[in-house]
Parts: structure tokens; C-alpha cells; sequence
């Protein structure tokens, strides 16, 4: 996940605002006490993604992929006064570490967490988003990404990370690393679809930004 030699990250890091307290103490408990914590957002994207979210103040968001609650946390700090926040989680084991994190923050009530299959769940949602963020399994983004652009407002954002997926889109792949040839698929759809005007952004592990026309 790690393009940039470390001496740069960590000057990247260091010229990057803070994350809050909570935010990182979310980030520290999810370190120590839950697996896969590289599936964390993290101080760096994590203040990319409140950005976006101020800069677009949107009323309503969509993100898939909950895992701990950080990245959550963050987009709903750029939300309208009246916004709300739709995330799904699928691993029912994660619910109370999310759950008591978000009761200690300021957007605690403009959060829903809808915890079940992502593909189940999405079609029964009635709102139109002006943002969405896909950091889920990469087997499903095509169909999350067909799933939810016709929920998107057009103008409206949809981003999906890990589209780099650790450098290995520009590697030789094997048949068997379904992973990557999913993520490599979903990077081609999106580049094809007249719908989106897309970028490619190689922050982190990539992160594919996509405007709705």
C-alpha cells in the first residue's frame, strides 16, 4: 500500500491536519485489537476524505464498507446541518467497537449503520446520494458501483479505494487472484462508462474518483 519511500510519508503526514482525539484513539484501538487494521483509513486519508466532504457539504452520503467507523467519522463532519449518512457493514462482530466509538461524536445522530450484505442492502435504499465511498470487498465493485449510480445525484460523487489494489493492477496476475483481476475489471468498467467522468488518484492505495454527469 506503501508507494512513497517513508521518509516522504511521514513528511506528507506531518504537513496534513490532525486527526481529532477521537479519531485517534478510534485508530489506535482498531491497531491493536482488530485484524486487518491496513483496511483503516487513517490520519492522512481520513482528513482527504473530510475535505472532499466540506468542499461538497453533502446532504446525503452512501459509504460501503464500514469496518471500524473512522472513515464514517469523517465524511460526516463535511455533512449539512440536515444531512445523513448510510453505512453498511457486514461484520456484525465490528457493531459495538463502531457503535461506542460514534456515541462520543458531535455527528453521532446523522449516522446510520445498517449492518448485512451490501448487495441486499443498497437496493432498498430510497435516497438520492451526492456522495458515495466503496471500501468494501473488491470481488462486489462493479456491482456496487452498478447498484448505486443510479441513486447518485448527477454531479454527485461516488469513490471507491484499494483501486491500485498494493501495485498489483501493472503486475502479472494469475488466474487465481481473483482480488486483483476484480479491481483491475472495475478500473476498465469505469473508464468505459459514458456516465462518469473519472480519475485515477494514487493517493495511498489508490482511490477512484468518479462525477456523475
Amino acid at each position: 500500500m506503501d508507494f512513497l519511500p517513508p521518509d516522504l510519508t511521514a513528511y506528507a503526514d506531518a504537513h496534513t491536519s490532525p486527526e481529532s482525539e477521537l479519531l485517534r484513539r478510534l485508530n489506535r484501538q482498531t491497531h491493536a485489537k482488530v485484524l486487518h487494521p491496513r483496511m483503516l483509513s487513517g490520519h492522512f486519508q481520513g482528513r482527504m476524505l473530510s475535505l472532499f466532504a466540506h468542499m461538497m457539504r453533502p446532504r446525503r452520503i452512501l459509504e460501503i464498507g464500514t469496518y471500524t467507523g473512522y472513515s464514517a467519522l469523517c465524511l460526516a463532519e463535511g455533512l449539512t446541518d440536515d444531512g445523513r449518512l448510510v453505512t453498511i457493514e457486514k461484520n456484525e462482530e465490528l457493531e459495538d467497537t463502531i457503535r461506542d466509538f460514534w456515541r462520543e461524536s458531535p455527528s453521532a445522530d446523522k449516522i446510520d449503520l445498517l449492518i448485512g450484505n451490501a448487495a441486499d442492502l443498497i437496493p432498498t435504499l430510497t435516497d438520492t446520494f451526492d456522495l458515495v465511498f466503496i471500501d468494501a470487498d473488491k470481488i462486489s465493485y462493479s456491482l456496487y458501483f452498478d447498484l448505486v449510480i443510479d441513486k447518485v445525484r448527477p454531479g454527485g460523487i461516488i469513490m471507491a479505494d484499494n483501486v491500485l489494489w498494493s501495485g498489483k493492477v501493472v503486475q502479472p496476475v494469475k488466474p487465481s487472484d481473483k482480488d486483483t483481476l476484480a479491481v483491475m475489471a472495475f478500473n476498465q468498467k469505469v473508464q468505459d462508462d459514458p456516465r462518469v467522468e473519472n480519475v485515477l488518484m494514487p493517493v495511498r492505495d489508490g482511490v477512484m474518483m468518479m462525477m456523475k454527469k
